[in-house]
Formats: C-alpha cells, structure tokens, sequence
C-alpha cells in the first residue's frame, strides 16, 4: 500500500484511491452546544460555545469519504425549500460534494447537539427526516458506475436500483421492514448496540448480509461473522462524539469498495471513527 501524509489518518497512511462512491440519505441543521454538563431536570446548562452546521448521517459519511478518495462524492438526499436547505446546499457544496437534490415543501429537519466536558453528547432532533424516493427525478443511473453506496435513508425501491454498485452498506435506522422489502443482499449493515433505535434481531431479518456490524462506542464492537472487536484509544483528549460512527461507517465502505479484506477495512475504520472524537462538531477543519 501507498504511503503519504494525511494528518487526519497518520496513524493509517495510504494514498487516496480513485473509487467512485455514492451515499443516499438525510441531512440535518445541527447547533452543537458544548456545555458545563448535560441537561438534567430543573437545571440550568450554560453553553460555552456555539456551532451551526449542516450534519446528519448522511453528510457525515460524504464528507468522510470524500477525504478517502480523489473522485468527488455523490450524495442523494432530500431538503426543505427554505434557508437552511439552501444554506445546507450551499455549504455542503462547497465541500466538493455532489448533491443530486429532491426539493421538498417542507421545513429542513433541525437539531441540536449538546456536548459535555466529557465529549458525550445529547441530541434532539425536530420535524421530520427528509429523504430521497425513488419517484425524485434524481439521476439514479450513476448508481451503475459506483464502486460503493452507503444508505441512511431511503425506500426500498431505492435499495434495489442502488444494488448494481459493487458494495452496498446500510444502516438499520433506515428501517428493518424498508430493507427487507428490497430484498437486496446487503454487503454490510451497519448500526450502534447502544442506541434503542438501531436495535434489532438476526431473526428479524429475510436476507441475511454478507457482514453485519453492531458498534459499542469506546468498547469496540461485534462483526457477524468475526467477533468482538476492540476500539482504538484517542491520542488525544475526546472532545465530541459526534458523527464517530458514521465516520465508522465510512471508512468499512471505503474498504470494502477496495476490495481490502474485512480486517483491514475494519483497521481504517477504527482510526476514523476515533480520530473524530477528537474534535468539536461535525467537521475537523470547523473545530
């Protein structure tokens, strides 16, 4: 492998490849609050800075990719019509990602993410999710010339034309019953132990992926088929844990697209995923 110097990965030299590389999902305006403790009943938090930028799963896994490869990143996704889709077009572009975008009459979904001393983070979300269907008229055929695509939400119509990439990954976010009905054979499905809304059984599931990985933070994690797998200590003081795993989950499609085994994959992972600990926000260059 290819060495040279990338200070986000140092502790994983490569040189970046030439994959071409999609992601279909959501995106969020998230306010990151970094506060004294989080919020508990009847007290008073005060916020000791303050951060506005477009997030969500889906941004989070293009923009991580587009650090991965010299091809621009196609991101498949769906905004309200107002000035924080606008502002997340915008900006989002303006990272170099390609935006195939459904417009939508309704309000940009907005957030906020609070961050305490300890890097640990509380989340709310409002509205709705915003998401891309297969009735958009979005170019979907670049779909065919990908190496991989990496899902966060979607319909399963969208599952089954985003198949002709050569690696499919997904989240169980974007519901068990929507993958299921695609009946796709997914490379990898990817979501956290921890958290209630990415549970969910082997049992619950009609086709079997080919890899599935259930993430536990600091803890490592569990790879279907594999085992228990260790997470990496931060080099540095952990500042923000969000976005660590879709950073993750970046970096495993990053590899499996190269056709890297699932242990090296895994490797590259583990270093993103801690490396954006180490930050404030969704962003490295915006801490």
């Amino acid at each position: 492998m290819a060495v040279e110097k990338n200070n986000k990965f140092e502790d994983y030299k490569f040189k970046k490849g030439n994959l071409n590389l999609a992601v279909v999902g959501h995106v969020e305006w998230i306010n990151f609050l970094k506060v004294d403790h989080l919020p508990k009943p009847g007290v008073i938090s005060h916020s000791e800075k303050s951060l506005e930028y477009p997030a969500g799963g889906g941004s989070i896994i293009a923009k991580t990719l587009s650090e991965l490869t010299l091809n621009q990143i196609h991101f498949f996704t769906a905004l309200g019509n107002d000035d924080y889709g606008d502002r997340c077009f915008k900006i989002l572009s303006n990272m170099g990602i390609k935006l195939h975008v459904a417009w939508r009459d309704k309000p940009t979904r907005r957030g906020f993410s609070m961050i305490d001393s300890q890097g640990e983070r509380a989340i709310t979300v409002i509205g709705e999710r915003l998401a891309p269907n297969y009735r958009d008229n979005l170019d979907w055929s670049i779909f065919k010339k990908m190496d991989g695509i990496f899902i966060t939400a979607s319909d399963s119509e969208i599952f089954k034309m985003a198949r002709s990439a050569s690696i499919l990954c997904t989240t169980p976010r974007v519901g068990i019953n929507t993958i299921n009905k695609s009946k796709v054979n997914l490379d990898l499905l990817i979501g956290s132990n921890l958290d209630p809304g990415e549970e969910f059984s082997f049992s619950e599931l009609s086709v079997k992926p080919k890899y599935t990985i259930k993430t536990e933070g600091e803890k490592g994690g569990i790879i279907f088929p594999g085992g228990r797998y260790k997470a990496l200590k931060n080099k540095e003081q952990k500042v923000d844990s969000y976005g660590c795993g879709d950073s993750f989950a970046a970096g495993i499609l990053y590899g499996m697209a190269s056709n890297w085994d699932i242990d090296k994959s895994l490797n590259l992972a583990k270093v993103i995923g801690r490396d954006s600990s180490e930050f404030f926000g969704p962003y490295a260059e915006n801490d």
